[in-house]
Order: C-alpha cells, then sequence, then structure tokens
C-alpha cells in the first residue's frame, strides 16, 4: 500500500484506502489536473491497477482513458498508458489457468466493457486514427485494443469498420510495418476482421493482401516457418473459404502457382517438427478450399484445371507416394488430391496414371486400395482412401469402366494385384469396415453407368474347389443372407448395409440386373421375410434397405420373368407385408439419425467405424427413389394397364411431332429453293435482240442453270409426293387417337414427370424450327410473304395447346367423374383441332402445288419444254384430293 500512499500523497499513518477509493481518487486526477505530467503518472497508475482491480478499473476509469485519447494527442507515453489500460480491462487473459466459473465472469467482463465502449461509434473510428500514428508505444497496444475489441463483439466491430473512410486501408498498412511484433499481431487482427464478413474479405483482398501474405510465406520459409506462416495461411483461408469473387481474383491472379513450392519435400521426410506439420495443413487446406465440392461448378473446374497445368497436382501426388510422410499429413494430402481430380477428365486421367515406386511399379489407385481393405491402417486413413476412389470415378465413364474391367474374366492377370481383386477381397473379408468400404467403392464405379452394372453381371467368382463359380451379383446375396442367419448380436450390420447399398445402387435403372437378381428364386423370399419381421432399433435401417431394394425390383421391372412381374411382386407384398407396412420400412431410411448427416457432403467423415453406414451418392439414390416406390407399390393393375395406354399415346404423339418436324424442314427448303429462282439475275428484251453468238442462253440463263432448275423442281415433286404420304399417316394416327381419347374417360397421371418433360422437349424443338425458318421468310419477295405460312403457325399453336391439354389430363387423375367427363370433352375438342390442323396441311400442300406450277410456267417462258403427261398427272393428284374430300363430305352427310 506504501505505492498508493506514493501516488496520492497521503501519509503513512491513518486507515489504508481500498482499491476502489483510489482508482477514484486517481480517477479525479486524471480528469481534473492541468499538467501532462500528472495526468500522464495518473494514468499510468491506472494501468498498474487494470489487472488486479479489472472491474473497477473499468467502471470508473474507461470514459476518462477514451478523454485521454481525444485530447491528449500529442503525448505518445500517455496515449500508450491509456491504450493499454483499455486492452487490460477489455481482453480476457486467456494465460492464466482458472476453473470454469471464473473464466466465465472474466469472459463476461470482458463483453460488459466492450459494449460500453462501443457504445460511441466514434471509439472506433478514435482507435483507427491512432493507428496512423507510427510510435511503437500508440500502434501496438492500439491493435492488440481492437484485436481484443473484434474478438468480443466481432459484428459490431467490423459494421463500424468497413463504413469507416479507409478503416480497411489502415489496418492492411500493418503488414508493412517493418517492426514484426507489429506485423505479426496484424495478422492476428485481420483474421478476426476478417471472419464471417464477405464484404471485407473482397476489400482485404483487393488491397492486395494475397500478395503480401504470399511474400511473408515465402520469406518466413513457408512449410519450415514458424507460427508467422501458421498465422498467414489462416488469413488466407479466412479471405477464400466459401468467397467465389477472392477465389476468382486468387485465381486470375496466377496465386495458384505460387503455392506449387510449398509442396516440395525431399527425401529425408524424418522429424518433421510440429510447426511443419501445422503449416502443411493448412496449406493443403487452402487447396482444398479452392476446389471445395461446394463451390460452383465452374470455379472448381478452373481451379483444377489450373493446378494440373502449373503441376501442383503432380507435386501432391509425389508426397503421396513419397515415404516417411506423417500419417496425418498424408491422411489429409489423400483428401485434399482426391478434390483436386473431382469430376475433372484430365485430372483423372493422370491420376490414373500415377505409379508407387514399388517393385514392380504398382498404380497408386492400387496402392491406396490396399490400404483401405487393410484393418490395421488407421481409420481416418481409410476414410480417406474411399473417398480419393469416389472422387476418381465422380463423372468418370473411363475410370468406371477400366475398374470394372479389371473383374471380367478377359482382363484378369494372375501375377498382378488388381483394383478389382482388392475390392472383390474386401467385400468378403471378415472385417466389416472393408466390407463397407469394398461395396461403396463397387457402387461408385457403377454410378449412373448403365454399362458398367451390364458388363459386372458377367463377373464370376470360384467360391470353393469342385463347385461351379457363381455370379457376383449372387454371391452378393448369399453373403447378405448368411450374415442375416449368423449375425444375432447385430455386430454385423455395417456389412449387410454396404452390401445393400450396393445391390441397390447395381440394378436401379437397369432391368436387366433386376431380372438377374429375381432369377433366383431364393432372393425375393430373403427380403419379404426380412421386411415383414419385427425387429428391434438396430435392424431398422436393414429392413428399410431390403423395402427399398424390393421396391427397385417392381419399378425396373420389365415383366420378362413371369413369376416375378409387376404385377405379381406386388401382391407379394400386400399378402406377406401389406402396403402401409412396406412403406412404412422404407420410410426406416431417411429417417436413420445417419442419414442426413451424410446427405450434407461428399466426404466421408465419420466420429467411430460403427457410425460408417451411409454413403453421399446412395442418399442421393434413395432421395430419388423413395417417393416412385411408393406410387409404384400402391398403383393397381388397371392404373398400370392405362399408363401403359398413355405411353402408347404419347409414343404416337411423339410420332406425330416428328412429322410436324420434318414437314417445317420441308417448308424451309422449299423456300430456300424459291428464293433462289427468284435472284437469278434474268435478261432484259434488249438481250433477246443480240448477236447470234448469244443463241447458247435464252433469256439469259445458261443450260447448266436451266438443267438446275429442272433438278429443282424434281426435288419439288418428290416432296409433293412425301408429304400427301405424310398427310395418310396423320390421318390414321388422328383416328387412333379418336378411339383412345373419345373411348376412355380415366386417364391416369404417369410417374416421374414423363410426359411433361417430353412434351416440352418437344416444343423446344418444334420453336427451334420455326426460328430456323424465320430468317427466309424475312428475305422471301412479296409473292412469298409470311403470310403463306400462317397455316403452318397455326399448326404449331395447334399442337402446343394440345400438349397443353395433354399435361392438364394427365395432371388431372383420380378426380371426380364429372371432372374426368370434362377431360374427355376437352380431349374431344381437340381431336377437333387436329382435324383443322389437317384441313390447313392441306391448304399449305394445294399452295406448294401452285408454286410447282408457277415454276413449270417460269420454264415454259424460258424456253423450255414440259412434258404433258406430268401435268396431267399433277392435276390429277389435285383433282383426287378435291374429289377424295367430296367423297368424305358425302360420307359425313349419309352419316
Amino acid at each position: 500500500m506504501n505505492f498508493f500512499r506514493g501516488v496520492m500523497g497521503g501519509q503513512p499513518a491513518g486507515p489504508q484506502p481500498t482499491g476502489a477509493e483510489t482508482i477514484h481518487k486517481l480517477c479525479d486526477r486524471v480528469a481534473s489536473s492541468t499538467l501532462l505530467e500528472d495526468r500522464r503518472d495518473a494514468v499510468r497508475a491506472l494501468k498498474s491497477l487494470s489487472k488486479k482491480y479489472r472491474l473497477e478499473v473499468g467502471t470508473q476509469a474507461m470514459d476518462h482513458l477514451v478523454h485521454i485519447l481525444q485530447t491528449d494527442r500529442s503525448d505518445s507515453e500517455i496515449l500508450g498508458y491509456a491504450l493499454d489500460t483499455l486492452y487490460n480491462i477489455i481482453c480476457n487473459d486467456e494465460e492464466e489457468e482458472q476453473d470454469e466459473n471464473a473464466q466465465k465472469q472474466e469472459e463476461d467482463l470482458g463483453v460488459l466493457f466492450t459494449d460500453k465502449f462501443l457504445g460511441d461509434s466514434e471509439n472506433v473510428t478514435l482507435l483507427l486514427t491512432l493507428l496512423e500514428e507510427f510510435d511503437f508505444h500508440v500502434r501496438w497496444p492500439g491493435v492488440k485494443l481492437l484485436t481484443a475489441l473484434l474478438k468480443n463483439q466481432c459484428n459490431q466491430v467490423q459494421g463500424v469498420i468497413l463504413v469507416s473512410p479507409m478503416g480497411v486501408s489502415r489496418l492492411m498498412d500493418l503488414l508493412a510495418d517493418s517492426r514484426e511484433v507489429i506485423r505479426n499481431d496484424g495478422l492476428l487482427l485481420l483474421q478476426q476482421l476478417t471472419k464471417g464478413n464477405a464484404a471485407i474479405q473482397k476489400i482485404v483482398a483487393f488491397e492486395n493482401a494475397f500478395e503480401r501474405l504470399l511474400d511473408i510465406i515465402t520469406e518466413e520459409g513457408s512449410s519450415d516457418g514458424g507460427i508467422v506462416v501458421e498465422d498467414c495461411l489462416l488469413l488466407l483461408v479466412n479471405l477464400l473459404k466459401n468467397n467465389s469473387s477472392n477465389q476468382n481474383f486468387f485465381k486470375e491472379g496466377s496465386y495458384i502457382q505460387r503455392m506449387k513450392p510449398w509442396f516440395e519435400v525431399g527425401d529425408d521426410n524424418s522429424g518433421w517438427s510440429a510447426q511443419k506439420v501445422t503449416n502443411l495443413h493448412l496449406m493443403l487446406q487452402l487447396v482444398r478450399v479452392m476446389v471445395s465440392p461446394v463451390n460452383s461448378p465452374g470455379a472448381t473446374s478452373s481451379c483444377q484445371k489450373s493446378m494440373y497445368q502449373c503441376g501442383l497436382l503432380q507435386q501432391l501426388c509425389t508426397i503421396l507416394m513419397a515415404t516417411g510422410v506423417p500419417a496425418d499429413i498424408l491422411t489429409e494430402t489423400i483428401n485434399t488430391v482426391s478434390e483436386v481430380i473431382r469430376g475433372s477428365q484430365i485430372n483423372q486421367d493422370y491420376f490414373a496414371s500415377v505409379k508407387a515406386p514399388s517393385n514392380p511399379p504398382r498404380p497408386a489407385i492400387v496402392v491406396l486400395l490396399m490400404s483401405m481393405v487393410n484393418e490395421r491402417q488407421p481409420f481416418v486413413l481409410r476414410c480417406a482412401v474411399l473417398y480419393c476412389f469416389q472422387c476418381f470415378l465422380y463423372k468418370n465413364q473411363k475410370g468406371q469402366g477400366e475398374i470394372v474391367a479389371t473383374l471380367l474374366p478377359s482382363t484378369i492377370d494372375a501375377n498382378s494385384i488388381s483394383a478389382g481383386q482388392l475390392l472383390c477381397g474386401g467385400l468378403f473379408s471378415a472385417d466389416s469396415l472393408s466390407n463397407w468400404c469394398a461395396a461403396v467403392a463397387l457402387a461408385h464405379a457403377l454410378q449412373d453407368n448403365l454399362t458398367q452394372k451390364e458388363q459386372l453381371l458377367r463377373v464370376q467368382l470360384a467360391t470353393s474347389l469342385g463347385k461351379p463359380p457363381v455370379s457376383l451379383l449372387q454371391q452378393c446375396t448369399n453373403i447378405l443372407s448368411q450374415v442375416h442367419h449368423t449375425d444375432r448380436q447385430g455386430s454385423k450390420v455395417q456389412t449387410r448395409v454396404g452390401l445393400l447399398m450396393l445391390l441397390c445402387t447395381w440394378i436401379s435403372n437397369c432391368p436387366i440386373a433386376v431380372t438377374h437378381f429375381l432369377h433366383n428364386q431364393e432372393n425375393v423370399p430373403f427380403l419379404t421375410g426380412q421386411i415383414s419381421e419385427n425387429l428391434g432399433e438396430d435392424e431398422r435401417l436393414v429392413q428399410g434397405l431390403c423395402a427399398l431394394l424390393l421396391g427397385i425390383c417392381i419399378y425396373y421391372n420389365d415383366n420378362s420373368l413371369e413369376n416375378y412381374t409387376k404385377e405379381k411382386l406386388k401382391q407379394l407384398i400386400e399378402k406377406r407385408i401389406g402396403k402401409e407396412n412396406f412403406v412404412e420400412k422404407l420410410g426406416f431410411v431417411t429417417k436413420h439419425e445417419l442419414y442426413s448427416r451424410a446427405a450434407q457432403k461428399p466426404q466421408p467423415v465419420f466420429p467411430s467405424p460403427e457410425q460408417m453406414l451411409f454413403d453421399h451418392e446412395f442418399t442421393k439414390l434413395v432421395k430419388e427413389l423413395e417417393g416412385v416406390i411408393t406410387k409404384a407399390v400402391h398403383k393397381t393393375s388397371e392404373e398400370e394397364k392405362k399408363e401403359e395406354e398413355v405411353k402408347k399415346t404419347l409414343e404416337q404423339h411423339d410420332s406425330i411431332v416428328i412429322q410436324y418436324k420434318d414437314l417445317i424442314r420441308d417448308q424451309v427448303t422449299g423456300l430456300t429453293l424459291s428464293i433462289r429462282l427468284k435472284r437469278v439475275p434474268c435478261k432484259d428484251s434488249q438481250g433477246l435482240s443480240s448477236s447470234q453468238g448469244e443463241g447458247a442462253h435464252v433469256n439469259g440463263l445458261h443450260s447448266e442453270e436451266l438443267s438446275q432448275l429442272r433438278e429443282e423442281v424434281e426435288e419439288l415433286r418428290r416432296q409433293h409426293t412425301l408429304q400427301h404420304t405424310q398427310l395418310s399417316d396423320k390421318d390414321s394416327l388422328i383416328n387412333t387417337l379418336v378411339c383412345v381419347w373419345g373411348g376412355e374417360s380415366h386417364i391416369r397421371k404417369m410417374s416421374l414427370g414423363y410426359p411433361s418433360l417430353r412434351v416440352q422437349a418437344q416444343c423446344a424443338e418444334i420453336s427451334q424450327l420455326h426460328a430456323e425458318a424465320m430468317p427466309f421468310l424475312v428475305s422471301c419477295p412479296t409473292s412469298l410473304s409470311p403470310r403463306s405460312l400462317l397455316p403452318l403457325q397455326e399448326e404449331c399453336r395447334g399442337l402446343r395447346e394440345g400438349h397443353a391439354g395433354l399435361e392438364q389430363q394427365l395432371a388431372s387423375a383420380q378426380s371426380t367423374v364429372a371432372i374426368e367427363q370434362t377431360e374427355k370433352t376437352k380431349l374431344q375438342q381437340e381431336v377437333q383441332e387436329s382435324k383443322k390442323e389437317q384441313d390447313d396441311l392441306l391448304m399449305l400442300l394445294a399452295d406448294q402445288d401452285q408454286k410447282i406450277l408457277n415454276l413449270k410456267q417460269r420454264l415454259r417462258d424460258l424456253g423450255e419444254t414440259i412434258d404433258e403427261d406430268e401435268d396431267e398427272l399433277d392435276a390429277r393428284d389435285q383433282f383426287g384430293e378435291d374429289d377424295d374430300d367430296d367423297d368424305d363430305e358425302d360420307e359425313d352427310n349419309n352419316d
């Protein structure tokens, strides 16, 4: 207490003042002293008390300290004391060992005093102004104070700095400070400033942050550097993660190329320091930020291309195959390579060519798969290898074919280990985790690839000596059944889930695989038995997957097996399980607690091996199929038949659309020829009386040009004949549609939106053709004005109306009888419209005939002889059409 007496000038004798009293007197001195030295001494004393009496100093002195910052700008020493005092009362000291309650109280005090300081936003602006002071005793405590404010109330401080003129620029100047302690603390400040604020991240990036940070990393020794490198990398991650603008700026600035030297490792990789491991982790994380699956596909693809071109991918693969690399760095490198090659064909092709430095050299894929199916390897490493394999096959049909080919009899090499052999070995090993990983890996080799699903059906396995080989598909179902009978304690749930996911992926959208699966008489009884049992919570997921597999057998069934048609399978479900019970069991899959976690991102990340149940791509398949399987199971045989009728109707509808398309193309061709005829130069009457040397010309036309005109006339005649044929076909189709639509008032809605999608596609095609015809219409002379195509436009419009009507009819399934009757009436109206369209077509053809007659007349005018038989034939065709029309009218009258 002698110190207090010395500060206050009190007497040694008498009662001692409390800390709060001493602080009160110091605050009075700060407020009332006219001499700068007295104020400076008082502030220095407050600083010395601010840690022990944090609450008292913060409560009584904060306003006085802020006033000092505003008024005593000329004295750097008192400014430094004031800033240090404010820092001590606002910052939460994390170094002292405290119990949980004490730490919570400290944090609450920090937030309390931060809110008090931020009560006036001008205080932050004042602090930013003070950072312009070069004096170390002002700038350094100012940096620390602003960092503490950001830690306690990040959003509020970010908002003030964002609207402050040159606020971010002032903070960026800290990176250029020659004093390392200020530069390094400036890095920590910018880390806090850029957290979760895209606007500030962009400003910092455009203040040349990438260049400065990469320079510091290089100066500090890259991966061999100290904690400063770590701080730079953390700031880079803040600037780039989930910020597409900054990622594009980073790529366009050629900064990806500057990352390559970070990953140059020597032959001796023993004895890595903890700091080097941390730095490499962050460097790999930075690469992954640029190619993350959550980024836009275009941006990711562009970065992947740059990483291949600059050699960064090759450098990562070198680390992948190097010896002595720490396990956690190896794991993260595998994850990084995975995302650099994911969906990039050129990168995937390069990765397929990488060889491990073994004797003999083996493909890197094979070496990695050996680790995945080895139960002695760390769990996180096995997950990383699985992710790498999935990314290698993602949108890579070539790679999928290469993997499946290693299982086919014609390509198996007995002297080497292949990817297919490793996957089969893992699929049927005693280790559940190997079973699951191999099943998921093999499923990715079949993902969205019908060809490889069918190819894999050829794979035969020798189970034991003296027994015939069995197919891989059958062996999977055999293992599934065996595990069910032997796994009384639920320890093999992971194996069963993996096999079921593989089977579902394999046979989905592949009717041939469904037939192969159903061909084994034991498979369906096994599935129905599994689904119908009343089992515990642990077995619910297996039941749901069995229901999904059986549902796929119904939905993608081509009815080629008499005993297992769609209808018979549905009858079996109703008899053995019950439709409602089946749908309930099917719902167990998406309701599982681990389903939503797997659906969030492609990388398989699991807290423990036991929770490794769902694959990301499989969750997409479940989401796609659950609804349609439910509808398929509830659909009656009558609805199935009517759906087939609607499908046939749509197919017929497709053929009509094709005819319209052909007709439009023909009309465009005819217009082109007519335009060419109009553009042929003709000489005037003076040319006819010219010298005899021009006898080889007729009205200025060479004989070659006349021959060309003849050919064009013949082409028009052939088109004319073709259009007559098309009209006849259309008559037949319209009659068929009348029979189908008029006689059936219960047209059911088709599943999966198939009609709607097809109709939309057809409309788009017709619109495109119409657009192609427009330039010719614009360039036509008056005799071929757009008015001559009005009937064609009406036809297209009528077709669109027909499509819209069909969509409405399909959408009104299962409605009341009155609504269905309305549908019928609407369909009949459409038939009448189709008849009207036919009449329009006949008018079009008549117009075409007239064009041909005009062309012939033109040829006669040119002196060319026209075969009269042809004229009679054309006239007979024309009159024949008229007679047919008259006959039709007579028949209508008789009716």
